[in-house]
């Protein structure tokens, strides 16, 4: 054993330096090298063994924790456990926006705005967000993967979707920045960018505690600019405008009143505005923030939630969404719809997700926008995006299906990169053609436009790695606080005592009504057992076989309850003979006992509200 210091570590003396190899290992990105056709794609920057051992699993699901690592610590994961969090605070400034509009007074504001590629955030950013169902899809987001995971595979927010609902420019440089900016860093910046002076700059700056600038203070100083006013004051708001813009919409953050002032950088020379691929960079803040939010003790969902919201409605048009009949297909797909808050609550809205099938999945919703946005090519891309200090990884091979492909089983998530290997991050974001997945990675087209089709085995890996529901049954609205309550507390960890309690609370109560039930209503009740094993809400009036589209949740529970006690065998049941039952008398006395011969037998059949004798 190598000698320790007083302290408990090993002592520098027995450090072994590290080997090149290892060293490495440890580097997450190569350099760039020219395009090979490989099949699967790789990464560079995957720094895992493919020979990884398996994780262990968690309640609830994924049995095989080695994709989703880091689950113990999601709030899915609290929820399977019966913790409880409140529908999340929404950072939204779809309201903001209005507050500060280019008329005709500005006119040269307006057009150098136009020409930076973000002028349709002011029009589609949505004044309204959905809370309970934005809590809802946050709860199935998984940062490894940076998917949801639903009840029949992953989806998520592709480049293609955010060229499409928000017609921002999804290529061009990666924004990026060397380090994060000090205070006064920023206060320099505020009086080179924005012509302010340094007492005005320390001031705000102070009053936000951080290297920001206030939503409020930039249009108190700069929005009363005109085209009447000197060039510089009209450089200086056009630059505080754009700020504003990116900090009410793709930067918004938790602060709900700033925006960092380290965009303003983006800002300085404007006619450079247009070559910043703002829709990847839009895509990885909301991924940080999403992943961020998949904690239990967070509170509070920022990024720009119009992107995220609008996707939903794409995506699951006849569960969420209420269109606007006036749209065109010039426009962008976010003023498609109406924004409204749903009238669902949290927990309803999580089970509707619970019972998701692929039929009610919109696959491919922009088949009638094509002629007016083309897909970009960029949305093939296998990489990293960045914005800043955040990068994410980006898996267009996990959701094949939403780009009309069948879905294979995708290889193992990569790591992404550390921020400051910023200069390898921008060479192969830069030679994006040369990372997008071949024709052999993508596989074979959907045989229908739309069908959502997987491989055979897909879906029994993804059974093992994934977390499909979030609630167990037991917990759901519909079941009563005994079955609930039945469920014994030591043995709440397993899924397999989770359904045997849920469903033996459920059938206890039906052998408790007796004997003397219908056939329909035995039927009836097998059916309601058949759901809580099963996770589905199949309740057909039919007594059909359930489709093999509604696959099981989980596998059938093992019941291993304790051996029967020794009893002498029964002696066959014999049917009784046949009673014969005779009418009685015409003008019988009705108080008079009949006779033997004329005993009536009575027979109860049950129904609403119907006794035959």
């Amino acid at each position: 054993m190598p000698p320790r210091t007083r302290g408990g570590g090993i002592s520098s003396a027995s450090r072994r330096r590290p080997t090149g190899s290892e060293r490495r290992r440890r580097v997450q990105m190569r350099d760039v090298e020219p395009a090979v056709d490989r099949d699967p794609v790789e990464h560079p920057q995957h720094d895992r063994d493919e020979t990884e051992e398996v994780v262990e699993g968690v309640p609830g699901g994924p049995i095989d924790g080695s994709i989703l690592r880091s689950f113990h610590n999601h709030i899915a994961a609290k929820i399977w456990l019966g913790e409880e969090r409140a529908p999340l605070k929404l950072v939204n400034h779809g309201a903001k926006l209005q507050l500060w509009e280019l008329d005709m007074e500005r006119s040269r504001i307006y057009e150098t705005v136009q020409r930076s590629g973000l002028a349709p955030l002011t029009s589609c950013s949505h004044r309204v967000a959905s809370r309970p169902m934005l809590s809802a899809f946050c709860e199935r987001w998984q940062p490894e993967t940076t998917t949801f995971h639903l009840p029949f595979g992953e989806m998520t927010i592709t480049l293609d979707d955010v060229a499409s609902i928000l017609h921002i420019p999804v290529t061009g440089s990666m924004i990026s920045f060397s380090q994060p900016l000090r205070v006064d860093a920023a206060n320099a910046l505020l009086v080179e960018l924005l012509g302010t002076t340094d007492v005005e700059a320390s001031r705000e700056t102070e009053q936000c505690r951080s290297p920001s600038v206030r939503l409020l203070w930039l249009r108190e100083h700069f929005s009363t600019i005109t085209d009447a006013s000197s060039d510089d004051d009209i450089e200086f708001a056009t630059r505080a405008f754009l700020l504003h813009q990116v900090g009410c919409t793709l930067f918004a953050d938790k602060s709900a009143t700033s925006v960092a002032v380290v965009y303003l950088e983006l800002f300085r020379d404007l006619s450079m505005v247009g070559s910043y691929a703002w829709g990847a960079a839009c895509l990885a803040y909301l991924h940080r923030q999403l992943t961020t939010a998949t904690r239990f003790e967070v509170r509070q969902l920022g990024g720009y939630l119009t992107l995220l919201q609008a996707w939903i409605y794409e995506h699951f048009p006849d569960m969420f969404s209420s269109p606007d009949l006036s749209y065109t297909e010039s426009r962008p797909r976010a003023l498609r719809w109406r924004p409204h808050v749903i009238p669902d609550t949290l927990q309803l809205v999580r089970e509707r997700l619970d019972r998701l099938q692929i039929s009610d999945v919109c696959w491919e919703p922009y088949v009638d926008h094509r002629a007016e946005h083309p897909f970009p090519e960029i949305a093939w891309y296998s990489g990293c995006i960045k914005c800043g200090q955040v990068v994410e990884p980006y898996h267009p091979e996990r959701v094949l299906r939403q780009f009309g492909y069948i879905q294979t089983i995708p290889p193992r998530p990569f790591t992404p990169p550390r921020p400051d290997r910023s200069i390898l991050l921008e060479q192969y974001w830069e030679r994006w053609t040369d990372h997008v997945l071949t024709d052999q990675s993508r596989g074979r087209r959907c045989q229908y436009s739309g069908s959502g089709e997987s491989v055979a085995e897909y879906m029994a890996w993804y059974d093992r790695i994934s977390h499909r529901i979030v609630q167990p049954p037991q917990m759901r609205s519909g079941f009563t606080t005994d079955a609930r309550s039945s469920l014994p507390s030591h043995a709440a960890s397993t899924r397999d005592t989770v359904l045997r309690a849920t469903t033996l609370s459920f059938m206890r109560h039906v052998i408790s009504e007796g004997r003397e039930q219908s056939h329909d209503h035995l039927w009836g009740a097998l059916n309601e057992a058949y759901i809580i094993l099963s996770g589905s809400d199949e309740t057909s009036a039919s007594h059909s076989t359930p489709s093999p589209d509604t696959r099981p949740f989980f596998s059938p529970p093992t019941f291993d309850y304790p051996p029967p006690a020794s009893v002498d065998p029964q002696p066959p049941i014999v049917p009784p003979p046949p009673v014969t039952v005779a009418p009685p008398a015409p003008f019988a006395d009705p108080s008079a006992p009949a006779s033997d011969s004329t005993q009536c037998t009575t027979v109860y059949v049950r129904s609403k509200r119907t006794k035959k004798t």
